[in-house]
């Protein structure tokens, strides 16, 4: 004989069909809503927990941005695909920070050139041939070599094509357990009129890979933040691609040159026209950003 349900059984039943569905409908809620963002939202949780699943990707999400951040620059393999560019050879400089432990403790070090030259690998400003060219280059680790890896040769190449037309280009610089403030000695060295020093972002538990770019005219050795203009965010497909950000950069060059200075006085302009005839420009390719904590200095 068929066993009839009991009226508690049926109301379980009902309870769990609508919460099989509330779940249904909060997942595509939450997934609508991920296409615009990285952050990590509605995660949900199974009592007083995160998900499994949640868990394991913020630990991988972690390790990655640990990894990105120890993870030593292939110096040869980049200055091959930096060469291929057509500037020249890259040489390379190195801050006074002696490794990558001494860089992470003390970014005072990752803000100065290397005292002395090591005949094997000749790495100090020294080895920066004079060119006074009116843009020059520094390619630096930062706190993301990845980053660097990752984006910096068509970072350059976007940079190149942009401003090559109107100024001198100066051969670039790769810097290794580098701060921004390095690239004012390189500079100096260089006799550069405007550097710009793209330099891998500190990692975050979104992105590992994310490079800057850090604007100086007129850059000398005590130059401060409140002296340069940074781009952030440059990663695409999910951050800022190449050539908006290479626009930008061409748009403070000449802002720059016409102020006489970069830095808080200096504004970008270079989506003005956009702005002006109503055409809507994502906010994800909208350019500068004023320098936060994330950024390594």
């Amino acid at each position: 004989m068929k066993r009839r349900s009991t009226r508690l059984e049926v109301v379980a039943s009902l309870d769990e069909s609508d919460a099989e569905a509330e779940s249904a409908a909060a997942q595509q809620f939450w997934q609508d809503l991920r296409r615009s963002t990285q952050s990590r939202i509605g995660l949900g949780r199974t009592g007083d927990a995160l998900p499994t699943a949640r868990v394991l990707e913020f630990r991988a999400a972690h390790s990655a941005a640990r990894d990105a951040v120890h993870l030593p620059l292939d110096v040869p393999a980049l200055g091959e695909r930096v060469a291929a560019l057509g500037l020249g050879e890259p040489v390379h400089v190195r801050s006074r920070a002696g490794d990558r432990a001494e860089y992470l403790r003390r970014p005072d070090l990752g803000r100065l050139p290397a005292e002395s030259s090591d005949p094997a690998t000749k790495s100090d400003v020294s080895e920066v041939p004079h060119s006074a060219a009116e843009i020059g280059f520094v390619l630096a680790d930062g706190l993301s070599p990845r980053a660097l890896t990752d984006h910096g040769p068509a970072t350059l190449a976007a940079l190149i094509e942009e401003l090559a037309p109107r100024y001198s280009l100066a051969a670039p610089v790769i810097a290794t357990q580098a701060r921004v403030a390095l690239g004012d000695h390189i500079a100096a060295a260089m006799g550069a009129a405007t550097v710009v020093v793209l330099i891998g972002e500190r990692p975050g538990l979104s992105v590992a890979d994310s490079l800057g770019i850090y604007l100086t005219h007129v850059p000398h050795p005590g130059r401060t933040d409140a002296d340069r203009n940074c781009i952030s965010n440059i990663h695409p497909p999910e951050g800022l691609g190449y050539r908006q950000a290479a626009k930008v950069v061409a748009g403070l060059v000449s802002g720059a040159r016409v102020l006489g200075r970069s830095g808080v006085d200096l504004k970008d302009t270079s989506r003005a026209d956009a702005l002006g005839t109503g055409e809507i420009v994502p906010i994800e390719n909208a350019g500068v950003r004023l320098p936060e904590d994330a950024h390594p200095r």
